[in-house]
Parts: structure tokens; sequence; C-alpha cells
């Protein structure tokens, strides 16, 4: 069976983007990277992709007037690819509407909050504040709401004491790093859809977000 094809947008340093390509080098990910699009021309995820020998392009905000006219310059490069999947890696635009139905079903995005909790930004600062005990992450289905998408599965940390922003964003983002490639690889392997504003798994709606802890995983047939 023909390799699904993922572009994958940045705006920074690219640890999600290395977490692919270290899946894919492992073999867990079944899928290829013909694309690394940047919207900031000094993202180092850039190098991370052409040390990996992955295309890459870049596409400035700040080179157009809107976010309509960027969003359109956008998916027309990505259209030439014709990705099976863009996966939004630390990629720090708002896609508007016309870009989100063009692709619908085919976006892919980490949120570092336990959705629907704490949409938007500064979301370790936001639950520091609010005295929460857990903090987390979130992989969904991009729709037109900001962090508003269905989500696929969800990844939880503790809040230590001790914890300040910088501390608790390096846990979950570790965590980060193991539920994005798993989520993609169900992808990949059909087993996952977007349908009717819903998350499919092998043929049935969830109903809530599956959560990152083995023994789920293996229950809803995860390899891990």
């Amino acid at each position: 069976m023909k390799k699904k094809r993922a572009a994958i947008l940045i705006s920074g340093g690219g640890s999600n983007l290395q977490a692919f390509i270290d899946a894919v080098e492992a073999g867990s990910l079944a899928m290829d990277i013909p694309l690394v699009v940047s919207n900031r021309p000094d993202a180092g995820g850039l190098e991370r992709a052409r040390a990996a020998g992955i295309e890459t392009a870049v596409i400035e905000h700040s080179a157009f007037d809107n976010r309509d006219e960027f969003d359109r310059a956008l998916a027309e490069y990505l259209g030439r690819y014709q990705p099976d999947l863009i996966v939004l890696a630390g990629f720090m635009r708002i896609l508007g509407v016309e870009f989100v139905s063009r692709f619908s079903g085919r976006i892919l995005n980490i949120h570092p909050s336990l959705l629907p909790a704490y949409p938007g930004l500064d979301t370790h600062q936001r639950v520091l504040d609010a005295g929460d005990r857990w903090h987390g992450c979130t992989v969904h289905f991009v729709n037109e709401q900001l962090d508003g998408g269905p989500p696929i599965i969800q990844g939880r940390v503790p809040v230590l004491d001790d914890d300040d922003a910088a501390t608790l964003a390096a846990r979950v983002l570790e965590v980060e790093h193991t539920i994005y490639p798993i989520a993609a690889e169900h992808i990949a392997e059909g087993r996952l859809r977007y349908r009717d504003g819903e998350v499919w798994l092998d043929g049935e709606m969830l109903s809530e977000p599956i959560q990152y802890r083995p023994q789920v995983l293996r229950e809803h047939g995860f390899a891990l």
C-alpha cells in the first residue's frame, strides 16, 4: 500500500518535527514527509528537516497584506504536493476558514492543554494560576474553531508543587513527542478518520479522546 504523505508546518525549533522524523526513521511511522514549510526563515526546524533530507520552503506571513492572502499562498504551495495530512508542529499562525475548508479532515494539531480546557496561548502559566493538579496535551483534527477540533488522544502530566511554566512545559513537551506520531501512524494506517466533524477509530465514533496510558492504548489496539 502506498504510504501517505505528510507536509509539516513549523514556526520554531521543530522538536515535534524531529519526533516525526525519528519515528519515520525508526519504522514506527509509515508515512513519507516530502515537505516542511515555515512562516519564519529563522525557524530552527528548517535545519532539522534539511539534515533529514526533507525539502523545505519558507512562506513569510509578513510578506502578505493580510491573513487571507497568506493562507491562499500557503494552500496553493501545499496543493502542489497533494499531502494526505498537514501536520501543525509548533506552527504559530491561525489558519482561516478557507484554508481549513480546503484541507478539511487532513489537518492535525497538538495543543499543550487538556482540551477543551485552555485553548489559545500561555497554557502552562494559566494552569499554574488556576491551581490545577493535572496538565497535558491533546492531538486533534483542526476545524474552523481555534483549538476546537475533535480530540483524538491526550497525555497527562501532574503539576508539581515546585513547577513553574518552563518546567511544566518541558514535561508536557516530552508527552507531545510520544503521542503525536502515534496519532499520525493510525491515520496512516486508515484506522483513524475524520468524518462528519467527529473522530472515528476502527469504524466507531470516539465519544472522548483516548488517554495516553499503555493499558488504555493497548485496549484500543495502538502499538507502543
